[in-house]
């Protein structure tokens, strides 16, 4: 295999790596979902409380949120592939404690162990860009990025079929399955990445982060249960904003600090990360709203009556159009750029969002809102691996990406809980049960239009970048050509030795020569 002089791998690793990589990242949204169609029965399941039974989702969102940064850390360090692997073996067991256990306290372990599984998407475009040439990185990482989507749309009325025709500890055992051979296609078909990072694994960071954010994750997730104004969440808020301060001037001290936060503090990564969490809450909206809004009965007025599985059918096109959009962003970016890409995404969303205010009388008006709705997202997830490469060096890139991720997580928890909160506010009493008004379904539209909005004036901010240099280093080509200006030009300053990686992995004889 090819090395460029900093060691980075260049050649790409024949057709099948992309399919590989973004297989897995579907499988990892497989496991996000699986348990959407049975979360109403969870506590007769389990035999417990509803509120207990909240735990079975909200440790997967806590492990993953914990573990997507540093098993891209991790990756960066001693191998992504490697990284990918475990993360998925580790699901695997997971799945297959949950597959066996009908007690709530299991149930929680296997599901937390599920959880890190999220660090497989940020490890996977940092593979991607380790060893795919430049003209096949966009649509790449898109599919990579938009995965996430793709396999919760598509897992929707499956599991939903599943779990309306069989034992639901058989969607366990389908997860496990699906794990199994994303390991072995990974390990057959990907190569390992030889780009690695300097310095030893940060610990006192990751378990600094880790306890920061699930101070802060976990009264988001839990506040309405608890109170929004009781001592336990403000508590909890007031702490992590402490931890997370101490953990910031902590990692600026460190030589090798988990997530180097001067890099984060780039306009380019910044403003790419905090677009994100805007993302993540428009995304999240559609898929609280719309399965509810099918499924209620017609008797209230407004609800359209279907099953489950043909509301997870009539959903279903979000992640089909998050998947179709992956050669389109390829094109546009490669024309305009990721920041324009972002920024149509958005504006697509927005538009999707918009004209859902006014279609929710009618089973077909959900397919219309899903197509926008995921043509736009997956424009925009697209779009926030091609923005964060461009400003990271290349031995940081899963420690970037997998911050990234955790920001989209972030988003999407926000949205679950305001949501939420929302729903549950302007409920209306049918038959002695309390259920969504469609009044609330359109106030959750109007809220992810905000997001949208605040997403689209982040993206604003964004620097515009070099065209001549956008995923330069991911041409082995013009790798070779920069090593050998450098080579004409003689010596290289000690000043400036070793800058090339520093600099974003972008070869500075490249762009001295405009090639």
């Amino acid at each position: 295999m090819k090395r460029t002089t900093n060691g980075r791998t260049t050649r790409g690793a024949g057709g099948t790596l992309i399919p590989v990589l973004a297989f897995a990242g579907i499988v990892v949204a497989v496991m996000q979902t699986l348990l959407v169609p049975v979360i109403k029965d969870l506590p007769r399941l389990l035999d417990t409380s509803p509120s207990n039974a909240t735990w079975v989702l909200t440790s997967t969102l806590l492990s993953g949120a914990v573990s997507t940064p540093i098993m891209g850390r991790l990756g960066d360090l001693y191998g992504k592939r490697r990284m990918l692997v475990v993360s998925l073996a580790v699901m695997v067991v997971g799945a297959l404690v949950s597959a066996v256990s009908s007690a709530l306290v299991p149930m929680i372990a296997g599901r937390t162990l599920q959880g890190f599984a999220m660090g497989a998407i940020p490890l996977g475009i940092g593979l991607m860009r380790d060893m795919l040439p430049r003209e096949r990185l966009g649509s790449a990482m898109g599919l990579m990025s938009s995965s996430i989507g793709v396999g919760g749309g598509l897992a929707l009325p499956l599991a939903a079929l599943v779990a309306q025709n069989s034992d639901w500890h058989a969607l366990f055992y389908g997860a496990a399955g699906l794990g199994v051979i994303a390991i072995a296609l990974t390990l057959v078909f990907v190569p390992e990445s030889t780009v690695r990072a300097t310095g030893s694994f940060d610990l006192p960071g990751a378990l600094g982060l880790s306890a920061g954010l699930v101070m802060f994750l976990l009264p988001i997730s839990k506040g309405s249960d608890w109170g929004w104004t009781s001592p336990l969440t403000l508590g909890l808020f007031a702490g992590s904003a402490v931890v997370l301060l101490l953990w910031g001037l902590m990692e600026l001290r460190r030589a090798a600090p988990l997530v180097d936060l001067r890099t984060t503090a780039r306009p380019a990564v910044l403003f790419t990360n905090l677009a994100s969490i805007m993302i993540g809450v428009s995304f999240f909206v559609v898929s609280l709203v719309l399965p509810q809004l099918l499924q209620l009965p017609t008797s209230t007025g407004y609800g359209l009556g279907q099953s489950m599985v043909t509301a997870g059918l009539l959903v279903a096109p979000l992640g089909l159009a998050m998947m179709l959009t992956a050669p389109v962003y390829a094109r546009l970016s490669a024309k305009y750029g990721p920041r324009t890409t972002l920024i149509i995404g958005l504006l697509v969303i927005g538009v999707g969002y918009t004209t859902g205010l006014g279609l929710m009388s009618a089973a077909w008006q959900s397919l219309v809102i899903s197509v926008l709705l995921g043509s736009g997202i997956g424009l925009a997830y697209s779009s926030l691996p091609a923005l964060i490469i461009s400003a990271v060096p290349p031995e940081e890139t899963g420690a970037a990406n997998g911050l990234n991720t955790l920001m989209r997580s972030i988003g999407t928890s926000v949205s679950s809980a305001v949501v939420g909160m929302v729903l549950a506010n302007t409920s209306n009493v049918v038959g002695g049960v309390a259920v969504p008004s469609l009044h609330g379904f359109r106030l959750s539209f109007l809220i992810a239009i905000g997001a949208v909005t605040a997403g689209l004036v982040l993206a604003l901010f964004l620097p515009r970048p070099d065209r001549a240099s956008q995923l330069r280093a991911c041409s082995a080509e013009e790798a070779g050509l920069a090593h050998a200006e450098e080579v004409l030009r003689g010596p290289v300053p000690a000043g400036r030795a070793g800058r090339g990686a520093a600099d974003g992995g972008r070869p500075l004889a490249v762009g001295a020569t405009g090639t």
